[in-house]
């Protein structure tokens, strides 16, 4: 089995990409808990459902920024391989 530096990089690239897309379960988890207690926030308050939509809204969107950057970081891997010659 020869391996040369190039099939190493692209190997850990892919790996690394891998690992880089976990970390879109963190916010889909958070995203489902934050919309749970929205409904429930909603169910005992029903005239606050403006507000309380508008809150839980703007946590979900920056709740989410952490899978994307997770995303563009193994796209990045995948397809850039900056150190691939």
């Amino acid at each position: 089995m020869d391996i040369n530096g190039q099939d190493f990089i692209k190997g850990c690239s892919a790996i690394g990409a891998g690992l880089a897309l976990i970390a879109g379960v963190g916010p889909g988890i958070g995203q489902g808990i934050a919309a749970g207690h929205g409904a429930s926030a909603v169910g005992r308050n029903p005239g606050a459902k403006s507000d309380i939509t508008s809150t839980m809204l703007l946590g979900q969107a920056v709740a989410e920024t952490t899978g994307l950057y997770g995303l563009v970081t193994a796209l990045l891997l995948m397809f850039v391989q900056p150190l691939v010659g």
